[in-house]
């Protein structure tokens, strides 16, 4: 029996070094010999926002066509190149700053192709303005709202809430900034949703959920669910720029919406000179700016829309001494265009501010 037990050891080793390899070479996967274009710069790149990165790659024989693509968009195509080393200088201000994919695609003649990939990361150029909020007046605001959303209308004040504890709390619509209770009509989601940040765009107003992937959408002066659309990913904060709408989901990331579909139009990442800064939560537009609240912390970044840079940080944490008093995190950034006044919340907060923001 121990002969035959040896036996079948050996018939196992063999398989493991001769049928294994023949099944992963069958599978597609690159391996270190494919013949395909591939890049000559060592693992992924760091460049700041604006400068030119030399990417330097080689080309085999028996190519049909190499394709760059920068971001899933074909940058340059070589068709039937021949046998060399080739170097690119890539600009990084097309799509802003942000992690983008840079890919080699080689395509052979029976139609096949195979990918070579690696990753750009592409930091802010600037450093952001440190700024700090004063306080020019105070306001109550009811310790019963976890607030989520706050924006002006015109002169009129909308706040959307949720509750972590119990779903089921979830509030939205008109407020006195006098008072900081819900003027009717007001309307409110079951205990299967979890409501998160509004926003007002025209008769409608919008409001996102943390995990339920849905948008509801109701009339603004009346407070009736109009429609409701579906996304991928968490909800966390919105705002718009009177054209398109604009979503934050805890990362890095936001994401640019079609009012009428929701759908995704385009996305920034927002990056410093140091990298990604995530938990991006409320959100207001300002003056063709991008102000983000920064979850759990006392921080609002300004963002600029086009490239996703960070160009200022507003240290609000004097507002977190003055008007947390028990309550949670600093969460909610209202501006009135009409009278050019900015306000300032948190969740469950006592008050509400109305500040300036200074050097």
């Amino acid at each position: 029996m121990k002969k035959y037990g040896i036996i079948v050891l050996l018939i196992l080793i063999v398989a493991a070094f001769v049928i294994v390899p023949l099944i992963n070479k069958s599978s597609g996967g690159e391996s270190e010999d494919t013949p395909m274009a591939k890049f000559e710069t060592p693992g992924n790149i760091q460049v700041e926002y604006g400068a030119e990165v030399p990417v330097k790659f080689s080309i085999p024989e028996g190519l049909v066509k190499v394709e760059l693509l920068y971001n899933d968009s074909v940058f340059e195509t070589w068709n039937n190149p021949k046998v060399q080393k080739r170097a690119v200088a890539m600009q990084t201000n097309y799509y802003g700053v942000g992690t983008r994919p840079l890919v080699l695609r080689s395509t052979f003649k029976d139609g096949t192709s195979l990918e070579n990939a690696i990753n750009v990361r592409v930091v802010s150029n600037i450093i952001p303005e440190l700024r700090f909020v004063k306080i020019v007046k105070e306001y109550p605001h009811n310790p019963e709202n976890y607030t989520q959303g706050f924006e002006f209308d015109g002169n009129q004040l909308y706040e959307g809430t949720g509750d972590p504890g119990q779903q089921g709390k979830t509030l939205v619509g008109p407020i006195s900034l006098e008072t900081g209770k819900f003027i009717e009509p007001k309307n409110g989601l079951d205990a299967t949703y979890f409501g998160e940040g509004i926003t007002i765009l025209g008769d409608l107003l919008y409001q996102v959920t943390w995990q339920n992937s849905k948008c509801f959408v109701y009339d603004k002066k009346t407070m009736v669910l109009k429609d409701e659309f579906n996304y991928v990913g968490q909800g966390w904060g919105l705002c718009n720029d009177g054209k398109v709408i604009m979503m934050s989901d805890g990362s890095e990331r936001i994401t640019f919406r079609d009012p009428k579909s929701f759908q995704a139009i385009r996305a920034i990442e927002v990056y410093d000179k140091k990298g990604p800064r995530t938990q991006l939560n409320e959100l207001e537009y300002i003056d063709g700016k991008i102000y983000a609240n920064v979850y759990t912390t006392g921080t609002v970044l300004v963002i600029e829309p086009t490239t996703g840079r960070v160009l200022e940080e507003i240290d609000a944490n004097e507002l977190i001494i003055r008007g947390k008093n028990g309550g949670d995190v600093l969460n909610g950034i209202a501006y009135n265009k009409l009278t050019k006044k900015l306000y300032m919340t948190g969740k469950y907060w006592t008050k509400t501010f109305e500040v300036s923001i200074a050097q």
